[in-house]
């Protein structure tokens, strides 16, 4: 079949199709002053790893002034830089650096909400009669209630950090709302003075250079707000708060706002930007109004439902075993969603996400096994994929065994108020931190074997992990059959070849509960994916003969037995065949 050039033409001016993602968090990736945090010098340190690995864009987290409530989520002066992270100048010197090196930088996009310390709140909570107070959400104590009293609260809404979302103002005697810290209050996008502002920050960021934004929890922009203003009571499932999510997940102004966005910031010079979203609660349908190009909102977005997977009813904290079908499921039915209309961000982990090698695969005998069967599937969909510092090492969870080895104010909150209820005593917490916190992805990045990991000459503002001794950067790159070198041939994969980058998705073997099974398939040509996840030897019937086919890329140093259509499976393992 001969390929529709004005297809191919699409496919080619396309550039993040074909590009890899690197977040860094900076406050564990590179101390360069010896304070145990993570700084843009440092940054400018370890450059020429993220060119060994391949990557084509850089997403930075927060490094805007911020009181550090929520490690840099909580922004203070949107164009600035916070003096723990360095100056400006530092900033523009980095964005240079990968510049030269053919690296774009994205920024992280913080707008849903400030900090309390940011000027335009301290200005509108100065008096009811600011001129900024419609710029975030005030409300009065519910009807009947004395102002403060427990209860009073305007909605029952539950905090993403526990505790209610309303904050009591005690000078004006009236609540501002904050779906997570509550030195994080929401702005009131209805506002167009708020939208403008926040309009005219991106532009400048733009005009200094960057390549794009990755916008936290967007889609929380827009709140369901009556005709007088009133926002509505959230249905109780368990716990004494309501769900506020129908209120302010997905709002009815929400794509309104985005499409204004784009008329407004990224008119004319939208071809050589990165777009992505962070959108919790997002449906495929979702995903396709988001990131269809005709819409003009957003390139891709990252959605949570994989992420839930091992999640039992009480949410992060509790752990249950994934099933594997469930996983098939999820990532498939995106996968054909958006295949269409729109296009898929594909990651494992994140700064909020666990390591994905402790959570869905093995961490301790089959570590670079299973790190490497994970990284084979998920950049062999169709997507951008995105690696998060330290996954292309092979990171774990920090296994902490201690409460005090803590820092992320989502855990602290989980356990403050697990005790309060008495819902979980101390060795319980330490269980589901050691599986849910944020945390573990959020130990720094290790370098080298030494104490500190090679990441600070003093004191790291949260332990290493252990096991930096075994697992490090330095080890990973002198074994060419590391994690490390696996995730770079998987970066030149999809650098090289079409199908990978625009093949169409196809699932195999979907009532396996053992095996994910897939085919890529883009004109005359087709890939073949498998990958066992489990410890145990698998064989399977593929729908097609494989003696003879060539293997693409597989994670062990030989390729697996085949007779005829069956393929046997080592532990772990994950292989690529280019069928046709």
């Amino acid at each position: 079949m001969t390929p529709d050039p004005a297809t191919e033409a699409r496919r080619e001016a396309t550039w993040w199709t074909s590009a890899v993602v690197y977040q860094i968090y900076p406050r564990s990736f590179q101390d360069s002053n010896g304070d145990g945090i993570g700084d843009l010098r440092g940054v400018l340190r370890r450059i020429d790893h993220l060119v060994e690995l391949g990557v084509d864009v850089v997403w930075f987290s927060p490094v805007y002034r911020s009181p550090q409530d929520d490690n840099g989520y909580d922004i203070s002066d949107y164009r600035d830089v916070d003096p723990i992270f360095g100056t400006l100048a530092d900033l523009d010197a980095v964005v240079d650096a990968l510049h030269e090196r053919g690296i774009r930088v994205v920024m992280d996009l913080v707008v849903n909400h400030t900090s309390d310390e940011h000027a335009w709140f301290a200005e509108s909570r100065s008096s009811k009669d600011s001129p900024k107070r419609d710029w975030y959400w005030w409300r009065p104590a519910r009807e009947g209630f004395e102002p403060g009293a427990p209860g009073a609260e305007p909605t029952n809404w539950g905090s993403f950090f526990s505790g209610s979302t309303w904050e009591f103002d005690e000078a004006s005697g009236e609540y501002f709302l904050h779906l997570f810290s509550r030195k994080q209050p929401d702005l009131n996008w209805e506002n167009p003075q708020v939208r403008e502002a926040v309009y005219d920050m991106m532009r400048w960021w733009l005009d200094r250079g960057i390549d794009g934004f990755r916008m936290d929890v967007i889609n929380f922009i827009s709140k369901a707000v009556g005709e007088d203003g009133s926002l509505a009571d959230g249905a109780v499932s368990h716990g004494p708060y309501g769900d506020g999510g129908p209120h302010t997940i997905n709002g009815p102004r929400l794509h309104e706002f985005l499409q204004e966005m784009h008329r407004e910031v990224f008119e004319g010079r939208r071809d050589t930007l990165l777009l992505v979203g962070e959108t919790p609660g997002a449906t495929v349908e979702d995903g396709r109004l988001f990131t269809d190009p005709a819409r003009a909102e957003l390139d891709m977005i990252f959605t949570f439902e994989h992420m839930g997977l091992d999640h039992g009813p009480a949410g992060r904290f509790d752990r249950r075993p994934v099933d594997l079908r469930e996983l098939k499921a999820t990532l498939g039915r995106w996968q054909t969603g958006l295949q269409d209309a729109g296009w898929n961000a594909l990651y494992w982990e994140n700064h909020d996400q666990p390591r994905i090698v402790s959570r869905f695969g093995d961490d301790g005998a089959f570590r670079r096994e299973s790190a490497t069967m994970l990284a084979t599937i998920l950049h062999l969909h169709r997507g951008t994929p995105y690696v998060y510092q330290g996954e292309e090492l092979g990171m774990t969870n920090a296994h902490f065994t201690d409460l005090s080895q803590y820092r992320d104010i989502e855990s602290l909150r989980f356990a403050a108020e697990a005790r309060e209820l008495d819902r979980l005593n101390d060795a319980q917490l330490v269980e589901a931190l050691a599986f849910g916190s944020r945390d573990n992805a959020r130990t720094p990045v290790q370098w080298d074997a030494s104490p500190q990991a090679g990441f600070t000459d003093g004191e790291p503002w949260i332990s290493v992990n252990p096991n930096t001794t075994t697992v490090n950067a330095e080890a990973e790159r002198a074994d060419e059959a590391s994690v490390f070198h696996h995730y770079r041939r998987l970066i030149a994969l999809r650098h090289d070849e079409a199908v990978v980058r625009w093949g169409d998705f196809a699932m195999l073997l979907d009532d396996d509960p053992h095996v994910y099974a897939f085919t890529r398939t883009l004109d005359d040509e087709q890939l073949a994916v498998f990958g066992n996840a489990t410890g145990e030897p698998r064989t399977v019937e593929a729908p097609f003969a494989l003696d003879g086919v060539a293997v693409l890329i597989g994670n062990y140093g030989d390729d697996p037995v085949v007779r005829g259509t069956v393929l046997g499976l080592r532990p772990w393992e994950a292989v690529v065949y280019r069928v046709r």
